[in-house]
């Protein structure tokens, strides 16, 4: 990782800007989960991972309470992550098919997973004012990972705050599974179902529907100039 991403993350675990996610994320990192009684959790803002030199984004909307929340990395730890590792090991994205802790040697090729919201929202649900606080990271990570070509963005909330984050309007994005749409003249943004048990378990998406997500990511990341 580079020294500017190794800074910006430094930054953004260090955040307190934001009262009720910081209440929040400290609760929950104190009440904990029975199964997890005996960690100790994170309990801070969740920074991206990845490779610095990255050409695909995967862009989800924030920490889970008792997954990234507790771990410190994001989808590490929880039934959303155990699904898209699976499917990111079987494209070649990742070197191993799970995401347990932040010690467990994953890594990624020619990718960084990142955030909308650094932290974990009540309910899931942040609010505008709370995006935008967090839009500045977002940004700074841009400006970092400069050879992004590709964002695969989980859900439509993380899709919609992207189109936000880069001033387009909703209306001309539909959000469809893998369709992609071209950003600006250099970069494409592809809609992808979230990778949550309800998904997962009503077949909303499967392995087939999310391989063929980071298959299309992969062809664009090395067609696009």
């Amino acid at each position: 990782m580079s020294e500017n991403l190794i800074s910006l993350n430094k930054k953004i675990i260090s955040c307190r800007n934001c009262r009720r996610l910081v209440d929040f994320r400290e609760k929950v990192a104190n009440d904990k989960r029975k199964q997890y009684l005996t960690e100790s959790y994170w309990g801070k803002p969740v920074p991206g991972f990845g490779e610095k030199d990255a050409k695909i984004l995967i862009l989800g909307l924030a920490p889970a309470a008792h997954g990234a929340n507790r771990t410190g990395r994001v989808f590490t730890g929880d039934k959303s992550s155990e699904f898209l590792f699976r499917c990111l090991y079987k494209s070649n994205i990742s070197n191993k098919s799970n995401s347990i802790n932040k010690d467990d040697l994953l890594k990624l090729n020619n990718t960084y997973i990142t955030l909308a919201l650094k932290c974990v929202p009540p309910n899931d649900k942040p609010t505008s004012n709370e995006l935008k606080n967090c839009f500045k990271y977002f940004k700074e990570e841009l400006d970092i990972l400069k050879n992004i070509k590709v964002i695969v963005a989980l859900g439509k909330i993380a899709f919609d705050t992207c189109l936000v984050f880069f001033k387009l309007r909703k209306r001309d994005f539909l959000f469809k599974h893998c369709k992609e749409y071209l950003l600006n003249e250099k970069q494409f943004i592809i809609a992808c179902y979230h990778p949550s048990p309800r998904n997962v378990n009503t077949k909303k998406i499967d392995e087939v529907s999310m391989l063929k997500v980071f298959k299309k990511a992969k062809k664009l990341m090395e067609t696009t100039p």
